[in-house]
């Protein structure tokens, strides 16, 4: 008899521990930070998101709670006092407000906008066992997803239900009994409670087992009418054509995780944009017993995607149509102008025709402003060319066509006097007659504005340098640089001088339309770089060109 009681005693407790695992590991998995403390505030139990928050992990049985931060504030910026905290509340037994507005900084710096959920637990005796907290972050939620506003709202009935198993002796059989209960109790509130989430759990095979209140929400579903039948019945025909739900099982049963998002069928045959994360669940032998599958519902940030998208797109023609239409306008006003440059010129040039002083000063501003006007024209042609060019991209050796644009401006460096130096160009992936043309404009920049007072000298250079994407990640970079000691500008105007028509000085003391730099960054831009000026009145000007090393 005694042991047929052992035998017993051994397969509860047994049990025990497998369901202990199960729930512990769910919890782990779960998308909000949670931890444990003792009655003495010294943290039992964590999970990732916790160390997320925190920025580093604490030791469990030897970290007490207020160690892992750095400082508490309130909304208002005033500092909250460690005995005001809702966790000491807690761990006193008081009854804490629900939902505490804080702003933490934890031991790295970082500070965080997040609501506390404390919640007292109590042993077998009716003692005060500990505190288990919960804590959402709504740090990265404020800045990118907009829609979890009203998921932070829906989350508070989560912390009224979360309750953690506290640790109990394992030789007393009437304790694992309750603890075991206990723990199967918590983990179905959880699951239950939380409405934003749909978190099911399904066996080794994707059927459904358990069914929570956010799927009911989402899915439409009720448990009675969905526990037992496959997870596929949410997909639409399109998917269960590629067999999406048999790739998400084998994925999550390969790597561990699945992750997909796409369109999700509810019940009464409406569709939802569903964004889920399949997770594998494993006994103490690292045997899959079943998966874990949670949905958020993201069809309004999906349907403002689409629509963005779709701005994109009407734009992007829009924008086609108008540079064919400058194209179209700038062609077709050339060869009025021709005619009208010639009629000016017969006039001014026949030898029958002799007109008083002010008729022939006006003759010549007319001719002077029908220049102008062609060489505007043709700048716009080659603006409206460079910003339609689709050429495909080939190797380009920089040195060779610094030789052909110093060539190019032979004539003008001598005239002036000018040393143009350049060595080690590097070869770019790019389109050849804008990156020639790129460099042209530098270097005649360089000539036209140069300093009466001295010797123009223009030195080109480059070097290899890594910079970091919007993601953060080291990418590497041409810097080309184009330095002259000539007429400089002043540092204020280092972004309006990149704007077409823009002009620093007038027409007279130095020609030109304007638009030479505007085409320099649109050409910078095509080949998916960036370009900066410096400058210093008097002292000369630093044009940087920064071209991707890798190809596009």
């Amino acid at each position: 008899m005694l042991h047929t009681s052992m035998v017993y005693v051994d397969q509860v407790i047994a049990q025990l521990r497998q369901n202990d695992a199960r729930y512990r590991q769910l919890l782990k998995q779960l998308p909000v930070a949670i931890f444990t403390l003792d009655a003495q505030g010294i943290i039992i139990d964590y999970n990732e998101e916790a160390t997320v928050i925190w920025g580093k992990s604490p030791g469990v049985g030897t970290t007490y709670w207020r160690d892992i931060y750095h400082s508490f504030y309130l909304l208002d910026g005033s500092t909250l006092h460690e005995a005001d905290h809702p966790t000491a509340l807690a761990l006193q037994g008081v009854v804490a407000e629900n939902g505490k507005n804080l702003i933490i900084q934890n031991t790295v710096g970082e500070r965080r906008q997040v609501k506390l959920y404390p919640r007292v637990f109590y042993n077998a005796q009716g003692e005060r066992g500990g505190v288990m907290v919960m804590i959402i972050d709504f740090t990265g939620i404020l800045k990118s997803e907009m829609e979890l506003e009203e998921s932070e709202q829906q989350l508070q009935q989560l912390a009224a239900n979360l309750q953690f198993t506290v640790e109990t002796r394992t030789n007393e059989l009437e304790r694992k009994n309750l603890a075991l209960k206990l723990s199967e109790e918590r983990y179905h509130k959880m699951i239950e409670e939380v409405e934003d989430y749909a978190i099911l759990l399904l066996d080794k095979d994707g059927y459904i087992m358990n069914w929570n209140r956010g799927a009911e929400k989402i899915k439409g579903y009720s448990e009675e009418e969905i526990v037992g039948k496959h997870f596929r019945v949410f997909y639409l025909p399109h998917d269960l054509e590629k067999n999406v739900p048999g790739r998400l099982i084998n994925e999550a049963r390969i790597t561990g995780k699945a992750i997909h998002e796409g369109w999700r069928k509810r019940k009464d045959g409406s569709t939802f944009w569903g964004s889920v994360v399949l997770t594998a669940l494993h006994n103490d032998l690292g045997e899959i017993i079943g998966f874990t599958k949670v949905t958020r519902d993201l069809t309004e940030r999906k349907t403002a995607e689409d629509k963005l998208n779709l701005y994109a797109r009407e734009l992007e023609g829009q924008n086609r149509e108008l540079q064919q239409f400058a194209y179209a306008a700038a062609h077709d006003m050339k060869e009025p102008l021709r005619k009208i440059q010639f009629y000016i010129s017969a006039i001014s040039n026949s030898p029958n025709v002799s007109l008083p002083q002010k008729e022939q000063y006006f003759l010549e501003r007319t001719i002077d402003a029908a220049v102008r006007m062609q060489g505007l024209i043709e700048d716009l042609l080659a603006y409206t060319r460079i910003s339609s060019e689709e050429s495909q991209f080939e190797p380009v050796d920089l040195q060779l066509i610094m030789r052909e644009v110093v060539s190019l401006h032979q004539e003008n460096i001598q005239k002036v006097g000018a040393t143009v130096r350049y060595s080690g160009l590097p070869t770019v992936r790019g389109i050849r007659f804008q990156l020639r043309q790129l460099l042209d404009n530098l270097v005649g920049n360089s000539l036209k504005y140069h300093n009466e007072t001295a010797a123009p000298h223009v030195e080109i250079s480059s070097e290899q340098v890594l910079l970091k994407d919007e993601n953060q990640i080291e990418q590497p970079f041409y810097k080309i640089t184009v330095a002259d000691n000539g007429i400089g500008f002043d540092p204020i105007h280092r972004e309006k001088i990149f704007v077409m028509f823009e002009r620093l000085h007038g027409r007279e003391q130095y020609p030109g339309t304007g638009i030479g730099l505007a085409i320099c960054k649109k050409i910078v831009q095509n080949h998916f770089g960036f370009i900066q000026a410096t400058g210093k009145l008097g002292e000369g000007a630093e044009f940087t060109v920064f071209l991707p090393a890798v190809g596009k």
